[in-house]
């Protein structure tokens, strides 16, 4: 198949000129919270303020625990050669690469969306590397799994209203909780790194957005008025991705005012191009995982993709209920068809319908009737047949990166072309829908919640304490009083975020946010250890005991 007969035109634009714009060391774009002098070594290179952030995330022991977390399935029940955060994050910074260095020469300063205040100082390419680096640094044991569950934990049980969100404590971690030697708390990145993390730039409080959150307020805004992460609950804007919890926002806020002209829900430049980077490798590394480990069913794929493609006029007139309200859909196709109403229903600026059918159609012939009806075997032959698809597909997407319509807050600078942009989405519903809400996966995922459960209870019960506290890990106690002392300065700085500002409050919010900060910091085995050591039971007591 060839898949750039099926591309659609990127945009009118003019020459395509490189930029020639350099960045002043002045710049507000490579600004540190705290201001800090590069050595003579460090001062060589182009960038050499980027260069430092790259290698601090990179020597960082965040990144380097990313090696045993979960990126959907774990190595453990699979195979050792299946992603983890770490691979993944590799991966999506060499895709991000490739696309910023694109982006940089043929569409800034060419394309309208582009050009002028809403990219300063061009795509920086190593801006984009650390970015991609850094984008999973929060994710908790067990992947998405992990999230909710902190999520639910940190809201229901806690009483934090910003609850836990993996991207929020990405920001954190560079923010606060890593270390290195130039400031006293986080990796002291530019502001330029740190708006490059920032997919979702806001707090759940949505302040400066333009989006009235109170009851009431959303009452006339349809899906696609939003940004992705931001959904309408009934009259009310909630927020269910953000990029920084309320003891970072003044953090956030600085490091975005380094892009003045973008609007306040908009992501950098760099930052679409590692979100997209992001999307990419997502939708094609998960498929190849699944097919690794043997567990992504070529006939229940093919009964789907099938059915869609063979009865489309039928599924149309199926009543929109039926399909979207939850209940069990037997008929092959009918999953496919409700992911093609929710694309109309929230982006309405992109989607269409042929390029949605003939997304089903390339994806049924490349993985459905290509890769899927072999089985993989572990031989050379498997793993080239592998190594083909994923290259062949990556390389296209990437090939597929244009400048993104101006006036809709449901893409970045930058999108993948219509046609591309419906592949991923087709791509995703493979993982999402085979692999995800299978009966298997979710039992086990069950018994991964009530790990997390455990831990957060336990540690809780543990710093309450008063006869045994003084024996909680060291790590633990500086983590709740760093958690403490920043909600001591919000209850100065923006009291309006606390219910409650007491000194008793403020301490029950650091002990809340101390406890997620540390489980979410262990690996998936550590998890699981110190779960069982907590309750009485382990053989690795000394083993886990070093890492606390």
């Amino acid at each position: 198949m060839n898949h750039e007969a099926a591309e659609s035109p990127a945009p009118e634009a003019g020459a395509m000129e490189p930029r020639a714009i350099e960045p002043r060391p002045d710049d507000a774009r490579v600004r540190r919270r705290q201001p800090e002098e590069l050595d003579d070594i460090q001062q060589a290179g182009r960038h050499p303020e980027y260069r430092v952030d790259l290698e601090r995330v990179r020597f960082s022991p965040y990144f380097s625990r990313l090696s045993a977390v979960t990126q959907v399935i774990s190595q453990a029940g699979a195979s050792p050669l299946i992603h983890n955060r770490l691979t993944h994050s590799l991966k999506v910074t060499a895709v991000a690469r490739t696309i910023a260095v694109a982006v940089d020469r043929t569409l800034v300063g060419t394309a309208a969306s582009l050009s002028g205040e809403l990219a300063p100082g061009g795509c920086d390419a190593v801006v984009v590397q650390a970015a991609a680096s850094a984008h999973d640094l929060g994710h908790p044991p067990f992947g998405h799994l992990g999230e909710n569950v902190l999520n639910r934990i940190a809201r229901e049980t806690l009483g934090l209203d910003d609850g836990f969100e993996g991207n929020a404590q990405t920001y954190r971690i560079v923010a606060a909780l890593d270390v290195c030697d130039a400031a006293a708390a986080g990796l002291n990145l530019t502001a330029a790194v740190r708006a490059g993390l920032a997919k979702y730039p806001w707090t759940p409080a949505l302040e400066g957005l333009g989006f009235d959150p109170s009851p009431g307020g959303a009452r006339d805004l349809a899906p696609s008025d939003l940004p992705p992460g931001l959904k309408r609950v009934g009259d009310t804007v909630v927020a269910r991705k953000y990029s920084a919890y309320f003891l970072e926002q003044d953090d956030l806020d600085q490091a975005r005012a380094s892009a003045p002209a973008l609007p306040p829900w908009a992501q950098t430049l760099e930052c679409s191009v590692m979100d997209i980077a992001d999307d990419i490798a997502y939708s094609i590394h998960d498929v190849d995982d699944f097919y690794r480990a043997g567990i992504l069913s070529q006939v229940a794929v093919a009964r789907e993709f099938r059915g869609f493609i063979d009865n489309a006029s039928a599924l149309r007139r199926l009543d929109t209920p039926e399909l979207e309200l939850g209940r069990t859909r037997d008929r092959a196709g009918e999953s496919l068809e409700a992911l093609r109403r929710k694309i109309h229903r929230d982006d309405p600026w992109i989607a269409d319908d042929d390029a949605f059918e003939a997304a089903v159609r390339v994806v049924t012939e490349e993985l459905v009737e290509g890769l899927l009806s072999t089985v993989f075997d572990g031989s050379i032959a498997a793993e080239r047949r592998l190594s083909s698809f994923t290259s062949r597909w990556i390389a296209h997407f990437g090939r597929s990166v244009v400048a993104a319509p101006t006036g809709t807050p449901r893409t970045g600078l930058i999108s993948l072309d219509r046609q591309a942009w419906h592949e991923v989405k087709v791509m995703k519903f493979v993982h999402k829908q085979f692999i995800l809400n299978r009966p298997d996966v979710a039992m086990y995922q069950r018994g991964l919640s009530r790990v997390l459960v455990d831990l957060v209870s336990a540690f809780t019960e543990w710093l309450d304490d008063v006869h045994d506290r003084k024996r909680v890990p060291r790590r633990l106690i500086e983590m709740v009083e760093l958690a403490t002392a920043g909600y001591a300065r919000l209850a100065t700085t923006r009291p309006h975020l606390l219910d409650d500002t007491s000194a008793d409050a403020l301490r029950r919010l650091g002990r809340g946010r101390g406890v997620i900060d540390y489980v979410a910091s262990l690996s998936d085995g550590q998890a699981i250890a110190v779960a069982e050591a907590l309750n009485g039971r382990t053989d690795r007591l000394w083993d886990i005991g070093q890492s606390l």
